[in-house]
């Protein structure tokens, strides 16, 4: 009986400390992984893809099975999903351009580019207004450009 009442004094003055502590942090949500889900893009500055200035600083982030058809000579690639996590590979440019396909991811890389504190503008209609329009495209096929 002795041990054990020895064992619970030493809990209470102390040793109960820590394991409360501990219980708490449990409690407490991880820190988020960032991420872009939730941004919705409400207004973003937006240019048309046939009015891209020749000079623009272009991020494109469309896929990897897309880029590979066809994108804008120069410009910078990452998918939408990592952006977050290469920051550091986002180009320098002010303002910078950032497309996909048609417009929708572009919109909501460029809303969470601006949030953090990047002036970026959206290309509105994306690559397939880009070709469209007969702009210039590359592709890492060997095969005629053309936008997936």
């Amino acid at each position: 009986m002795a041990e054990r009442d020895s064992a619970q004094a030493g809990s209470r003055t102390g040793g109960g400390a820590v394991v409360i502590a501990t219980m708490i942090a449990a409690r407490r949500p991880p820190t988020p992984r960032v991420t872009m889900a939730g941004v919705m893009p409400q207004q973003v500055p937006t240019v048309p893809a046939d009015e891209l200035p020749a000079d623009a600083v272009v991020l494109d982030v469309r896929e990897d099975d897309e880029w590979v058809h066809g994108h804008i000579d120069g410009a910078t690639h990452i998918p939408m999903g990592d952006v977050p996590a290469r920051l550091d590979d986002v180009p320098e440019g002010d303002p910078i351009y950032v497309t996909c396909r048609g417009g929708g991811r572009s919109a909501r890389v460029t809303a969470w580019l601006n949030q953090n504190g990047y002036d970026a503008v959206n290309v509105g209609g994306g690559m397939g207004q880009w070709e469209a329009a007969g702009r210039p495209m590359v592709s890492e096929t060997g095969q005629e450009p053309f936008v997936r």
